[in-house]
């Protein structure tokens, strides 16, 4: 029987960079300069053995970085307020926090490139991490601009109120709700996730993002339109609303450092770095006691060994994964393969 041709949009081939620059169209050149790779072709990276320790990430780098750049913005609006004396409207709080949005996750991207190219990645030893497809470069920027521009519209048209300004965050409360959002959101995107594979009919929406079995950063939202609208719309609006529903007091500024937590966590769980390094959340010490706190390899072995059939669905925790039997078993960053010692650090800049 002969083989079924394969459709040529699954090609995770990516060679563009190395083309002759005459050969680039827009997206090719909007890439480049943005400067978003994953690695510098120009430079090495380490490959290390599945038995080689994976360096611990000390989980306080992840919350200064996140609580840094999450508050720049919000430090800056404050500071408009109280120089004009007024607020700044549904619209320009819009585009202020779009561009924030966009600013720092460029910054944490270039962030991980340097890492990537300290402490190498998980697999290293077998494939090297896909890079953006040469078939599928206008995909991955569709997917990116869908997520810069549509995230902080729906944020600032059901949160935003011109009569609130940043000091008035509630600090004890933010600390709270930005773990329970993370554990909520997970739940709504864990359900939909698992039945995004189990499902024949969601899963030809799901499977654009699976062709990648060694993601990096600028895979994290490539995905068909289904998927895309409910990273970006559905899952984050069903968690506001259960935290309303709950009686959690979340308002926007809250909203966005929740929003900062997530974003983060999802760029760096796509990353594949070869570190020990917990999805950045206020509640991780606590779920780390039951043994449901999330590593960058859990989501990692959910693409490299996962098809229609998978495990890891969580993307913030596993706290689900846990309760409904749908964990694997880490294999380069088990308990006992661990380095406390010499430990892997995030730079601020």
């Amino acid at each position: 029987m002969a083989t079924p041709m394969r459709n040529p949009k699954d090609s995770m081939k990516s060679t563009w960079r190395t083309w002759d620059r005459k050969q680039w169209n827009g997206g090719h050149r909007f890439l480049e300069f943005l400067n978003i790779h994953h690695i510098d072709l120009d430079k090495d990276f380490p490959i290390h053995a599945k038995t080689d320790k994976v360096p611990y990430a000390p989980e306080l780098q992840f919350h200064l970085w996140v609580l840094f750049y999450a508050s720049i913005p919000l430090v800056l609006h404050q500071a408009y307020i109280a120089f004009f004396g007024h607020n700044l409207s549904p619209v320009l709080a819009y585009i202020f926090y779009n561009l924030a949005l966009q600013i720092i996750a460029i910054h944490q991207v270039h962030i991980l490139r340097r890492l990537g190219h300290t402490y190498g990645f998980f697999d290293g030893d077998k494939h090297p991490r896909d890079g953006v497809p040469d078939q599928g470069v206008g995909k991955t920027i569709q997917t990116i601009l869908s997520v810069v521009f549509f995230r902080p519209m729906f944020t600032v048209w059901f949160a935003y109120r011109v009569d609130q300004g940043p000091s008035t965050i509630p600090l004890l409360w933010t600390f709270v709700e930005t773990g329970a959002y993370a554990v909520i959101l997970d739940f709504w995107y864990y359900s939909f996730h698992r039945l995004a594979h189990e499902s024949e009919n969601l899963w030809r929406f799901h499977r654009t993002h699976h062709l990648t079995k060694h993601p990096n950063p600028l895979l994290t939202a490539y995905a068909d339109s289904v998927q895309e609208f409910f990273d970006i719309a559905g899952a984050p609006l069903l968690t506001y609303f259960t935290m309303k529903f709950l009686g959690f007091p979340i308002g926007f500024y809250e909203w966005w450092i929740c929003q900062e937590y997530v974003v983060f966590t999802e760029i760096l769980g796509h990353s594949g770095l070869r570190m020990e390094a917990t999805a950045a959340n206020p509640w991780t010490w606590l779920l780390r006691v039951f043994n449901v706190e999330l590593v960058i390899e859990d989501h990692d072995l959910h693409h490299r060994r996962g098809w229609k059939k998978s495990y890891n669905y969580g993307k913030q925790t596993r706290i689900w994964d846990r309760l409904f039997g749908t964990t694997h078993h880490r294999v380069e960053g088990h308990a006992d393969n661990i380095d406390y010692v010499n430990t892997a650090k995030i730079p601020l800049f």
